[in-house]
Formats: C-alpha cells, structure tokens, sequence
C-alpha cells in the first residue's frame, strides 16, 4: 500500500468558508484600528457639510464572491483619550449619540446614511461588481450574522453595514455593538406609499409601535421636520440674453457682435430649478397638528429656508460654441485649394515665372504710386482671379462681409490717397510703445500675439466666419484674400499695419514671427526703392566720407543716411553677385586687399593709409586709433538678418550637423562670423590704416586688457593687449581680420537678402492649409477668450472664478509654450474656459430673477449679491430671515407667479371635484405647489426592551417623494440581560 493514503483523513477542525469570511473581516477592522472604544467631541452645527470626509477601501471574499470593505469617516481633531475613560463603562458608544444629535439634519451634500442615521463614521460590505446583488432573505441573514460576530469578537463601536437589493435601491442593514447595547439599522423602501404614512400622524404611529415601549406615559418624542418646494418655470423671466445679430454686422452698424470681440454668455437658462426647502428643526409632539384632514406645516411660517439652484446640463454657450467650433478647424485635413475648389494661385503660371522677374523689378525705377487707393483696388486682382473660376454668387464670403473686414484688418487701406496712405502705413506699423500691464502681456505667456497686433485681429476674424459665415470655406477665402494683400503689399512697398517695428518677436506665434519678417523686408525693399530714386551723386564712394555730418536728416533718401540711423538694414546690391559701377574703383580696391591680406599687419596698415575713408558714421569721441594716431571712425554697418524661430532652428541643425571635425568647425566659424566680418569690412573702410587691436576696442571693449607699466623713464604709461582667448593661434578674430577687406557696408554682399525672404514668407503664407492657421492662431483666441472671460468677471466680481481664471492662465502658459500641443490638453483648457463662462452666465440670471439690479435699498441690494454669489458656490445657501427676509419675499413671489400661469377658473372646480389629499390639506397655501419632498426625523430616548433597561435612543427617518417611500430606523435595546 502506497504511504499517501494514511492522510485522507477528514479534519472537522479546519475552519469553514463562512468563518473564513468572518475572521477577514476582524482583519480589515484590526488594520483600520477600529478596535475598542470610540471617542471624540459632540458633532458641531454644520460639521457634515464644512468637515472632510474620507474613506479607504479593501476587498474580501466569502468562496468566490467577492466583497468591497468602506470605512466612511469624518476627520477630526484628536481630542484627549484620557477625559474619555472617566465616563467609566456606562457611557454610550459615539455612534449612538451621534443618533439624537440635532445639529446636522439635512445635510445638503452627504453619503446616504450619513443623511438618514446623522452618523460621522461607519463601515459599508457591499458586493464588489456593480451588477452583483445579495437579494435572498437567508443571505442576508448570513452576512448580519456575520457582522454581528466579528462586531461581538474584536469589541468595535463603529457601526457595519451590509449593503442588499440592487444598488441603485440603497437598501442598508446594519448593526453597531457596544458594552451591553446593541443597535439595529433597518429599512424599508417602497414604490407607492400607504395613505396613512403620507402625514406625521401616521408616521408617529408606526415609530411607537416599532419602539414597543414598555412604560404607559411615552417619553416625549422630538422632531424635526423638511418640505421641499421645487420651481421649475421660470415663466415670467425671458432669458436676457439676446443671441448676436449677424446681419448687423455687415451694415456698418454693430449689433451683438462686433469684428475684434469675442461673444459672450449662454443661449439658454443657464438655471433650470430652485429647491426651497422649509424646515422646523426642533419640533415637539402634539405642538403641530398634520394629519389626512389638516396640517399647520405651512411654509411662510416655516423658521428656517434654505435654497439650492439645480444648474442645467452643460447650457449652450457662445464663447465655448466659437471656442470648440475653431478647434474642430484643426481636425480638418483639406488645403485651401481643395475647399474653394480651384487653385488659389492658378493664374500665377504667370506669377511662378513672376519670381525671376520679380527680382529683376528692383533694379527698374519703382512705379509711380495709384493715385486712388480702396479696399476693392487693393485685392482687385484677388477679385478677378476668383470671378475667372466661379461666379461671384458663389464666394463663401460676399462682399460686404470681406470689405468690411478688410477694412478692420487694414485701417490703412481707407485712406483714398496714395501718399496719405504712406504716410498712415508707416505709423501705424505699431511705433506707439505697449501698454505695459499684466493682461497686455499675457501674449508671451501664451506665445499668442499682442492684442492690439494684426495677428490677433485675424484670429477674432477667422474665429467668427468659422463660426456665422461659411464655415471652413469662409476661413479659405478670408486667407486667400490676406495672403493677396501681403503680396500686394510687398509688391508695392506698404508697410503691413498693427506689427511692432523690428526684428520678428519670438515670444509671439509663428505666424505674427512671419509677418513681422515680411515687414522686414518691406521697410528695407522700402529704403532702398527709395535710394535708387536718390541721385546718383549719393551713391558715389566719396559721398559716404562726409555723411557724418548730416546727421539730423531722417528723410531716408538717401542709403547712406538710412545707414547712419541704422534705420532698415541697407543692402545696396539686389542679387547675391555683386555689382559696383566704378570698375576702377573695384579694382583697386581688390588689389589693396588681396595685398593687405598677404602683408603683415604692421606693413599692410602703412599701404592702406592711402585709401580713402569711407561708410563713416561719426567719430568715437573717446578712441584714437593706436598706430596712426587718428580719431577712431564708428563705421557704418549692416545690421544682422531678423530671423524667425523655425529659421534659428534650421540654422542650429545645419551647424549641429557639421560636426566635430576640424573642416567642420571651421565651417561653423565662417557660417557664424557672416556679420563679424562684414563688421570688421566696414571698420577697415571707415578707419585706413587701423589695426585688429582698434577694431576689439570699439567692437568688445573686455578683449582688450588695459594696465598701467613704468617706462624705462620711470613715467607711468598705459600699456594694453588682446586677451588671451584673442591670442589663441588661428583665432576666428585673426583670421578673419586677415581675410577682410576695407569695403563700406553699401557695397557689401547682403548679410539679409529681403527678396528672397519675402519670397520665403509669402510661400509659406500660401501653402498653410485651413487647419494649420487653426493650430497658428488658436493661442491667440484662447488668450482673447481668457480676457473676455476677465472683462465679464470683473462687473460680476465671483471670487470662486477668480481662482479659476488663475488656474486657466498658468495651464495655458504651460500647454502652448510648446510647438504642438497635445489636443487632449487644449480641449481641458477650452472646457475651463467654458466652465467659468457658464457660471458667470449662471450668476447673471439669478441676478436678473433675484433683481439685484432693481433694488433700491443699498444694504438689501448688498444681501441680495452675497446671497446669489453663494447660491452659486455653496450647495445650500440658508436665507435669512426665512420667508420674511429680502430674498425669502422674493422667492415667494417667485412661486406665486408661477402658480398662477396655469390657475385657469376651470381648474378650481376641478380641484373642489378631484383635489388629491394633499392640495385639499393645502387648500389654504395654493402660493405654493404640494411639497415635491417631505423628510420627518422622529427621535426619543427609550428603555428597551424592558421597563427597568437603560433609556437608549431610538430614531427614524422618512423620506417620501414622487417616487418612492423610504424609513430608515435605528432601535437600540439593552443586551445586559437579554
């Protein structure tokens, strides 16, 4: 026989499932040290509302089926345990005094016990799947058996509750033990209501019996009483807000709306219900009569209201509505061609081949200026491109509408003369400085655009066509008819309106960096059309020498002058070959630098003191040059090239991909030294016979280390050198030095071609799709949604949404500093956006149903703001004064209006005929519709279940709605001898 066998043996002592279950949950309550006796203050007023509430979970098992483990407590402040153990063994458990505790009836935001039992703590076992449900009597026995052991075995004093029936049904048992008393948790949830417990009579009746009090006089039963009122027409109050008048807009005259301003405020009632709750908090028994024939509990007379707002479900707003409509623009995948159905620059067949002699147009004189200027002139060949391809009934935008924005986008085009509308272009290019305050710069937060800049008006524009005129097509056409205006405009020298002057801001978007580069390259395009319509005088090399002097002349005729205020960044060739008129002149030019560059230092500045100065711009003041003792000459310069983020971001790859070798960084140096040495060409012009040591004076003042020696006469002289990282053999400084030669900055070779770059803009310009202008400009309506939303928080001042207009700003600072935001993240700061606006929207209509506005008296209009200000904050705002108050007359009102809309005559007989129970009780209060809640809380102090046990409190609430009917009952009883 095969050893093994000896062990089949049945061990009767092994511990069963069910035990198994009881000992986990003596586990979990000795983990959660609710062992032993429980202590803490009496409960203060309100305390279940403006306490913290918490909870931990776990989850057990009984066989398979799993169990979820709560512990709901409200946190407290530590009190002192050794006060506590002086009440000795007679002293009731906490939760059982917390039973008649009368400070927190009706609490308006709470867990479902905690309303019906007014318990701070206890622990619920429910089924851990939703849809799982312990619904068989004998089961439901079990668990309490269960709980009613493991309660007995480890000495708890919280309450434990098994959770039976469907979830949503929120039935409860439950048990709570403490030395010699027990407490049963009962319920009853029912569909329809007997009759007789539809009153507090009836509701008496079944509390004493279920008592089953022993003693012939009762103890006196105290109570406390809640009706709800529900008002849900609001009929007499149109909603204030009016929606927009489109058609408006194009007439010139403004309605609701204007081109610039976002919209604001909901479509809807943004309120759908009030609850008025009417309460008497102590009652005691036989002081009020409420029976099936009569009851007192008439609401004016109630000593306490409190009211809660039931908020409609996400109401239409307009703000949010612009806001989700242009973000859904940046899902679209079409090109602007492929919406408006035809290739927006078709015609440009011509213009393609246009490019070549575009750049030959700058050598020819500029053309003379149009003598009339409109907006219709302006995009003239737009018009004829579009009427060519459909007809003109089938633009997105009509005319009207383009027009008119056109004009808001370009003040300047309104001018009809050509001159006037230079000289408009070139102040309202932004000279004025910002306004230096927090909201104005919200845009480098944003990486937006300033708000009074092109750019953001564009996004406004496109923001309400998406929106009121056609849509992703309307958005197409506005672009298509932008980007005609930037070439038209760099075409004919105007300066584009509403840019800050200067090189492009790169705390601003991409596409405001692009048209300030395009401005760029009008202002120098500008400069020099204008210095070829100069003389040819002006232009001579000898000209530059004395242009020192004429200094105080702006008028920018000639380049040279530009030059000295460094005005545009000048750059006289129009090609990247050079060309200079005076042959001769080159000439000896390059031959004095080709020399200059194989002689030594010293040897070259001897040969070049025959050159002529040229490119000066005024004398230092201070410098002398070192060899030849002259004045030092501050040449004149080019500036470097403006740049644009996504150009500074090609540049540093090409340099990062050169590498580390020595070709590389050679490579590296001569790409980064394009201005040094254009610099050091200009001082070698303006200064003959200087020396590298001159030029690092004036160019970096620290490279040149000064200190004080004693000659061999013993005087004090000034001796200075390069600093060492200048000394470096084959510095980039030295080398450079040796290669430059002296050429003035007007015939340099241009550290900024503007042709091309304007080029550059103007393709980029063309080629963006509707749904990257969407991504482009969607910082900038979210920073115009952001100072909406302030501007209509300031006349209602919420501090709640204060805070969450903080919160707004620093999310956004942090999700658009990047190139491209994640959309989850823009749609968490749009739905933010959308929030604050609809609580403002909230507040402005229970201002407008409350009649704040209207009230005369300063301190009642004062109650009247805070009270809507919480209302808008707090779950349940008491009104003072009950139904006497300012705002309880109101809210009484209120309801007598709404009763009286449907109060047809018809209806009273009808009422006489068939008058339900309850209106025939309220005859007398028709002001008010029958209660939509009663809530009863009857309480006593009882011995049970003998005559000589201890006097135990016993409680039942009842809640009774249109739905259904629930009590929920806690009966204490002495265990000592039972």
């Amino acid at each position: 026989q095969p050893e093994s066998e000896v062990f089949e043996i049945t061990d009767f002592t092994t511990a069963s499932e069910w035990e198994r279950f009881i000992s986990k949950i003596e586990e979990v309550l000795n983990d959660w040290k609710l062992i032993g006796v429980s202590s803490g203050k009496p409960l203060e007023k309100g305390i279940f509302t403006t306490g913290t509430w918490e909870e931990k979970s776990d989850e057990i098992s009984f066989a398979d089926f799993k169990f979820s483990v709560t512990h709901h407590y409200l946190v407290q402040e530590l009190s002192d345990k050794d006060g506590k153990e002086e009440l000795g063994e007679d002293a009731l458990p906490l939760p059982m005094q917390d039973l008649l505790c009368m400070n927190n009836d009706f609490p308006p935001r709470a867990h479902c016990l905690v309303r019906w039992y007014g318990l701070r703590e206890f622990v619920v076992i429910a089924p851990a799947a939703n849809n799982d449900a312990v619904v068989s009597e004998s089961k439901c026995n079990l668990l309490l058996s269960s709980i009613s052991i493991a309660l007995g075995n480890t000495g708890c004093q919280v309450p434990l509750f098994v959770q039976i029936h469907q979830k949503w049904r929120r039935m409860y048992v439950g048990e709570c033990q403490g030395p010699g008393v027990r407490t049963d948790f009962e319920m009853v949830h029912l569909r329809k209501v007997p009759s007789q417990y539809t009153h507090l009579s009836g509701l008496l009746d079944i509390f004493k019996t279920k008592i089953g009090c022993p003693l012939t006089p009762l103890p006196p039963v105290s109570m406390a009483i809640r009706l709800t009122y529900v008002l849900q027409d609001w009929q007499q109050y149109f909603w204030p807000q009016q929606p927009p008048d489109i058609d408006a807009l194009v007439g010139g005259e403004v309605g609701g709306l204007e081109f610039g301003k976002l919209p604001f405020g909901a479509c809807e009632d943004p309120i759908s219900e009030l609850h008025l709750a009417t309460t008497w908090p102590h009652l005691a028994e036989g002081i009020i009569v409420d029976n099936d024939v009569y009851s007192d509990l008439d609401p004016l007379q109630a000593p306490q209201w409190s009211v809660r707002v039931r908020k409609a479900d996400n109401p239409q707003c307009l703000l949010g509505d612009f806001l989700t409509e242009f973000f859904k623009l940046c899902r679209r995948k079409e090109s602007t061609d492929e919406i408006l159905g035809r290739p927006a620059f078709e015609e440009e067949g011509k213009e393609v081949a246009d490019i070549s002699h575009a750049l030959s147009k700058l050598t020819e004189p500029a053309p003379v200026p149009i003598p009339k200027l409109s907006v219709t002139n302006m995009v003239h060949s737009a018009k004829k491109k579009i009427r060519k391809h459909r007809g003109v009934d089938e633009s997105p935008l009509n005319n009207d509408v383009l027009n008119t924005i056109l004009l808001f986008l370009f003040p300047d085009a309104a001018d009809k003369l050509a001159d006037g509308f230079e000289n408009r272009a070139s102040t309202s290019a932004g000279n004025n400085p910002p306004p230096e305050n927090e909201d104005y710069n919200l845009f480098s937060q944003f990486k937006s655009a300033p708000s009074d800049s092109l750019t953001y008006k564009l996004a406004l524009c496109l923001c309400m066509i998406n929106f009121y005129h056609g849509g992703v097509k309307g958005v197409a056409h506005l672009w298509q008819e932008f980007v005609l205006e930037m070439r038209y405009r760099w075409e004919n020298n105007y300066l584009i309106p509403g840019l800050a002057n200067g090189s492009p801001d790169l705390r601003c978007c991409l596409l405001h960096q692009k048209l300030q580069m395009l401005n760029c390259c009008i202002e120098r395009k500008k400069a020099r059309d204008e210095g070829k319509r100069g003389s040819v005088s002006d232009r001579s090399p000898g000209g530059a020498s004395g242009d020192g002097a004429k200094g105080g002349d702006h008028s920018g005729d000639n380049p040279d002058k530009e030059k000295e205020f460094g005005k545009s960044w000048e750059s006289w060739s129009d090609s990247e070959e050079e060309y200079f008129e005076c042959l001769s002149d080159t000439e000896d030019l390059k031959g004095n630098g080709q020399e200059n560059g194989k002689k030594g230092a010293k040897e070259g500045s001897k040969e070049s003191v025959n050159l002529k100065p040229e490119g000066r711009l005024h004398p230092h003041g201070k410098l002398m040059l070192l060899h030849p003792g002259e004045p030092l000459y501050v040449p004149i310069t080019q500036e470097p090239a403006p740049m644009t983020e996504d150009l500074l971001e090609e540049q540093s790859e090409v340099l990062a991909k050169l590498g580390t070798s020595a070709e590389g960084a050679h490579l590296r140096a001569r790409m980064q030294s394009a201005c040094l040495l254009s610099d050091m060409e200009s001082f070698k012009a303006a200064n003959p016979g200087c020396c590298l040591e001159d030029f690092v004076r004036w160019y970096s003042p620290r490279d040149y280390i000064e200190e004080e020696v004693v000659d061999e006469k013993g005087n004090k002289v000034i001796k200075g050198e390069l600093s060492a990282r200048m000394k470096i053999p084959s510095n980039m400084w030295v080398e450079a030095w040796e290669t430059a030669k002296p050429i003035p900055a007007r015939r340099q070779k241009r550290l900024f071609d503007d042709t091309r770059e304007a080029e550059k803009v103007l393709h980029y310009l063309a080629v963006q799709k509707p749904a990257d202008l969407a991504r482009h400009l969607l910082p900038c309506i979210i920073h115009a949604a952001v100072l909406k939303v302030k501007d209509e928080e300031a006349l209602e001042d919420i501090s709640s949404v204060k805070k969450i207009i903080k919160q707004i700003i620093s999310h956004s600072s942090k999700v658009l500093r990047f190139p491209s935001p994640e959309d989850k993240k823009l749609e968490e700061i749009i739905a933010q956006i959308m929030s604050v606006e609809a609580i403002i929207a909230r507040a402005r209509s229970l201002k407008a149903k409350f009649g704040v506005e209207k009230c005369e008296n300063e301190e009642e209009k004062e109650d009247l703001q805070r009270f809507v200000n919480s209302l808008l904050e707090q779950p349940e705002v008491s009104v003072v004064g009950a139904g006497r108050g300012p705002a309880g007359s109101i809210i009484h009102k209120l309801f007598v209006n709404a009763q009286r809309v449907p109060a047809v005559p018809p209806l009273e007989e009808e009422l006489r005929r068939s008058g339900s129970q309850e209106e025939r009780r309220q005859g007398v209060q028709s002001e008010f519709p029958p209660p939509t809640g009663r809530e009863v809380i009857l309480r006593a102090s009882v011995p049970r279940p003998a005559p000589y046990s201890k006097a135990l409190p016993q409680r039942m609430y009842s809640v009774l709605t249109r739905e259904d009917f629930r009590l929920a009952g806690a009966f204490s009883a002495d265990t000592t001898f039972f």
